[in-house]
């Protein structure tokens, strides 16, 4: 298996892609990565392959969001996180373009007790993959911005964007 990356401009700054790529299973999208975000890998490691093709569909898909043409994106998907995290990613999956939710009520959606909020925003905020998975849609039981692991600039950005606000470039 091969870990392949390339990187793209967005409003958010220059985003880092990766995945992995292998002749059974073919690809599946690993990370997308902001600049400055916290817990994330700042350039490719020494031995990831640069390959635009294999993350060609990705970048469509991210370009078209940033256009305002896409709402949802259909990737593979290949984040590595333990069987608690993938749980509460997919529940972000569920969340609906132009809408937020709270940790309190993420919690319940992916079946978990209410005392596991916390676990639950530290596996919000490990999310590997940046806007595919929209844990930028997660806010306060007060509906305040909070964490987010490319800033709050980027997390106020990308819900203006999607509530149809003239967002503009953020840098």
């Amino acid at each position: 298996m091969t870990t392949v990356f390339t990187t793209m401009d967005s409003p958010l700054g220059t985003l880092l892609l990766s995945g992995t790529l292998d002749e059974e299973d073919g690809f599946a999208l690993t990370a997308v990565t902001a600049p400055g975000q916290k817990g994330a890998l700042a350039e490719p490691a020494a031995d990831w392959q640069r390959d635009a093709e294999a993350l060609a569909p990705a970048v469509e898909q991210l370009t078209a969001y940033f256009a305002g043409e896409r709402t949802t994106f259909d990737l593979p998907l290949a984040p590595v996180g333990t069987e608690f995290r993938q749980r509460i990613w997919d529940a972000l999956d569920d969340i609906p373009y132009g809408t937020t939710t709270t940790y309190g009520q993420l919690t319940d959606a992916a079946g978990q007790s209410p005392r596991a909020v916390r676990a639950v925003g530290g596996a919000v905020g490990a999310n590997p993959l940046l806007i595919i998975r929209p844990c930028h849609r997660v806010m306060g039981a007060n509906g305040n911005l909070t964490g987010f692991a490319a800033g709050i600039d980027a997390k106020r950005w990308l819900l203006a964007h999607e509530s149809s606000e003239e967002s503009g470039q953020l840098f």
